[in-house]
């Protein structure tokens, strides 16, 4: 009767252990595959699974996406650029069964292939194309991880470029490169400027050809803005063709002015008394003169 009790204590006891080993608790975002003697049963949704201890084995397989990075790779691009380029990868798996009973470790699986998928899709382009066209890389990068990674029960949903290291030389020449392209691009900005003033200097030419006072307001205007500080000195040049005409016109008048006096004087002296000659000195012979060069004669 005193084993009784300690029958019962054991018996307890037994049954909790057991059932302790039994009892499997699958979350939300897991799945559990089930092997019975090593063959598998299927795959237990979430919640609390019971298994028969020693002979049934549970693995909890994640379905969350997980977020792996591929570290920095030394490629050499098409163009005989030497480059690190890094990228992150994001998977997911969809088949748990898949995932376990296909290959041994699926994360490591998945890095291995993605560093060696990286430097062989980047080693086919060159330089400025990976630097360009960083979408289609990483497109054709996710295609073949999806490709390889399918028949594990595994499904790549992306894969972007990180960060891309260069050689300090080829820094250098790629900035003198785009200085060279904005120097270019502002040299054809200004030509394509000169063009369009050359083209609206010649209109305002024929309209100040037409309008004449018109070139005489626009000098004044010009004067106007100069003569802003009142310590400048403005030396303006007149036009040429006007010049000449207004030149032209003034040694007529002085012509004019010498040549009628002289006769209008020398007429009546000749009705009303005899001519009297009257020595020029040199000074004034010189000066005195008509048009032809000839010394004109005084009274």
């Amino acid at each position: 009767m005193a084993a009784l009790p300690t029958v019962v204590v054991v018996l307890v006891v037994l049954v909790l252990l057991g059932f302790g080993l039994s009892v499997r608790i699958v979350k939300q975002y897991e799945r559990g595959v089930l092997f019975r003697l090593g063959r598998v049963l299927g795959v237990r949704e979430p919640g609390l699974r019971l298994i028969v201890p020693l002979i049934d084995v549970l693995r909890r397989v994640s379905l969350r996406i997980v977020t792996m990075p591929i570290q920095s790779q030394g490629i050499i691009t098409r163009d005989n650029v030497s480059v690190d380029v890094s990228a992150v990868a994001y998977y997911q798996v969809v088949d748990a069964t898949k995932s376990v009973v296909a290959i041994e470790d699926v994360a490591a699986a998945i890095n291995q292939i993605a560093q060696t998928t990286l430097r062989k899709v980047v080693g086919q382009h060159t330089l400025d194309q990976t630097l360009a066209e960083t979408d289609r890389i990483n497109q054709s990068i996710r295609e073949i991880l999806d490709g390889t990674t399918e028949a594990w029960g595994v499904v790549v949903t992306l894969v972007e470029l990180k960060d891309i290291q260069l050689p300090e030389s080829m820094k250098r020449a790629m900035a003198r490169q785009a200085e060279a392209e904005r120097e270019k691009r502002a040299k054809i900005i200004a030509a394509q400027g000169e063009s369009l003033a050359a083209d609206q200097l010649g209109a305002a030419s024929d309209i100040m050809m037409a309008h004449p006072l018109a070139l005489q307001l626009r000098n004044l205007q010009s004067l106007v803005e100069i003569g802003v500080d009142k310590n400048t000195t403005v030396v303006f040049p007149a036009p040429l063709m006007s010049t000449i005409q207004e030149l032209g016109a003034f040694l007529a008048r002085e012509q004019a002015a010498v040549t009628t006096p002289a006769r209008a004087s020398t007429t009546p002296a000749t009705a009303t008394s005899p001519t009297v000659e009257v020595e020029v000195p040199a000074t004034d012979a010189a000066f005195n003169t008509d048009y032809n060069g000839e010394p004109a004669t005084r009274p």
